[in-house]
């Protein structure tokens, strides 16, 4: 009997998305239902759990085929065994249901219909452990150990499952629709999410730093706050364009991710294993938990592409995994050190691509030593300035694209001005930025001319200038210290001097001798306190030198510049330069109303 297209009511023939849609969102449509269930937060990370474990018993398929039509099916060693794997709970839609499904997915320990004892599910899929700790068993353990069933009632957690069976994951072009269906959700997610919502880069974005970045087959390209691994799937739907059919395996052990929060550690594998990467080299664990000085050679990549989270402060114990003078709780300035750490240096030397808050423009103390490091041992070649709401509704911050690579100091720093569409003064979660944007940076990116949007900052000629200004006060202040520790010697002789003579005064003996020796006390005493004022004078004149040195030095390393081939916006100038403005008009509104009232008191005088 010929097999009918489905069709709908209008008798059409349905697409493949359009099933895929249906099922999806009929899917999503029951958890709703759920009283466990709370919203986005909650549905996706229960979708994934259940996506995750139809697509590894999909994918055992193909590779047990394979292996029986290799001859080798007897010492094939399946991932997950009998009767955890899809098809043995779930595959059947008249399978097991209500209190019997909940117990074998959240118990530790259920009675299986042979009578027998095992573990749950969950408890079992916590418990795999490969041999070398670096397989597909071992993500599985990672992925599950913070895994929680949310859905309290087992009929609707089996209508789900139902809906589920009827993705085929072992359908390469089901498998692609999927993975553009589930980007969708992650931003439905990190909408929804607010505050939670920073393991979301906008897709624009990421695909413009995947571009001029320039990924090539045969580099390592690494996020070490992979979120939900934006990055490291564009970077890898880029390097597959290069592929041949023999570079497969090249392509495969090119992307490694680090997350450190369970949810977006799952969904990351999740979108990896779902555009095509088989074994996803992503870490559940804190990037900056390892001292910096212990990455080596061998930790190093070519490319690195990444978000780190916003405005977030690590503990005590991390900021000792950095040098002394540069440790801070302030997480995006950890992430800027822990990357030019991992950059390549040698041979072809690494580049990087990051987006960072305004703040790390304009920071001083500490941000301002870390710019140092960054200006004068990298190349920091191009900042992309975002316009407003771009991580709407996470964050309003305004945010910067930086872009730096390890072939050595910064001699010239791009800018350019991303602006908004004409009419628009803000993004927002229902109308966010759009890959066209990038069109006229792309365009530029090889051809740099300067323009309304774009300008070049020579910074090296600034920081020869400011350190050649900087470097008699500080050469001043060094001289002023150097005084001033002599004059602490002496104050120390001296007072050594006057326990000396004061230990010579005797009790019997002569008035003049003891009076003589007094005075000449009191002498040393006098010349220890002139040492002593003098001291304070020179470290005085030592910190008021260090500071005017520093100030010109430490200048340089505010980033925040404004685009000088475009009038100011009155808006959006600084506080200070607003209240400016206001009290000099305000002056000379003053003083027009006194001419004005001289030239009345003229006229009636007359």
């Amino acid at each position: 009997m010929v097999k009918r297209t489905k069709t709908n009511g209008d008798s059409k023939p349905v697409t493949t998305a359009q099933r895929l849609g249906s099922v999806i969102k009929s899917a999503r449509d029951i958890m709703r239902k759920d009283k466990g269930m709370n919203g986005e937060l909650d549905r996706l990370p229960q979708f994934t759990w259940i996506l995750f474990l139809k697509l590894l018993d999909d994918a055992e398929k193909v590779r047990e085929e394979e292996a029986f039509l290799e001859g080798t099916l007897d010492k094939y060693k399946p991932l997950i065994e009998s009767p955890y794997r899809w098809r043995d709970w779930a595959a059947d839609d008249e399978g097991m249901s209500g209190d019997d499904l909940l117990k074998f997915i959240n118990n530790d320990e259920v009675t299986l219909r042979d009578g027998t004892k095992s573990p749950g599910l969950f408890a079992y899929l916590r418990s795999l452990q490969s041999a070398t700790g670096r397989d597909r068993k071992d993500v599985i353990r990672q992925v599950f150990n913070d895994v929680t069933n949310r859905m309290i009632s087992g009929a609707l957690l089996r209508d789900v499952v139902n809906k589920v069976n009827d993705i085929h994951f072992d359908n390469s072009e089901e498998v692609n629709i999927l993975s553009n269906l589930y980007e969708s959700m992650l931003k439905e997610m990190r909408d929804a999410a607010g505050d939670s919502g920073e393991f979301y880069t906008p897709r624009p974005v990421v695909r413009f730093m995947v571009k001029v970045l320039n990924p090539q087959l045969g580099e390592t390209i690494h996020d070490p706050a992979c979120g939900t691994a934006g990055f490291l799937v564009e970077a890898y739907e880029h390097l597959k364009a290069q592929c041949q059919p023999k570079d497969w395996e090249i392509l495969q052990s090119s992307l490694s991710g680090i997350e450190a929060k369970p949810l977006p550690f799952m969904l990351a594998q999740m979108n990896l294993l779902l555009h095509g990467v088989e074994y996803p080299e992503v870490e559940r664990k804190n990037s900056l938990a390892r001292a910096i000085n212990q990455i080596g050679i061998k930790d190093q990549v070519d490319i690195i592409l990444t978000n780190p989270p916003f405005g977030g402060e690590e503990e005590e114990t991390l900021k000792k995994n950095f040098p002394p003078e540069l440790q801070t709780s302030e997480t995006t300035l950890l992430f800027i050190q822990l990357i030019m750490r991992l950059l390549k240096q040698k041979q072809k030397s690494g580049r990087a691509g990051i987006v960072v808050p305004n703040g790390t423009l304009f920071g001083d103390g500490i941000c301002a030593k870390v710019k140092e490091r960054l200006l004068t041992d990298f190349n920091l070649h191009t900042i992309v300035r975002l316009p407003n709401g771009v991580f709407s509704p996470y964050t309003s911050i305004p945010t910067n694209l930086l872009f730096f690579d390890a072939s050595g100091s910064t001699e010239d720093i791009w800018y350019y001005e991303l602006t908004l569409a004409d009419g628009r003064k803000n993004y927002s979660k229902t109308k966010p930025i759009q890959d066209d944007e990038f069109n006229e940076c792309l365009a530029w990116w090889n051809n740099r001319q300067e323009s309304d949007r774009a300008w070049k900052y020579n910074f090296r000629e600034t920081y020869d200038k400011a350190k050649a200004e900087a470097q008699p006060y500080w050469d001043a202040a060094r001289e002023s210290e150097t005084i001033a520790n002599q004059c602490a010697k002496k104050v120390k002789e001296l007072d050594g001097q006057i326990q000396t003579l004061n230990a010579s005064i005797l009790d019997f003996a002569p008035p003049d001798h003891i009076k003589a020796q007094k005075l000449q006390i009191k002498i040393i005493k006098d010349e220890q306190a002139e040492a002593r004022e003098k001291e304070r004078q020179q470290r005085q004149i030592a910190k008021d030198s260090q500071a005017k040195g520093d100030g010109i030095y430490w200048a340089i390393f505010n980033l925040d510049k404004k685009n000088p081939n475009v009038l100011d916006d009155f808006e959006h100038l600084p506080p200070e330069q607003l209240v400016a403005d206001i009290w000099a008009k305000e002056q000379r509104i003053l003083e027009i109303l006194g001419e004005i009232k001289k030239v009345l008191s003229d006229n009636k005088n007359e």
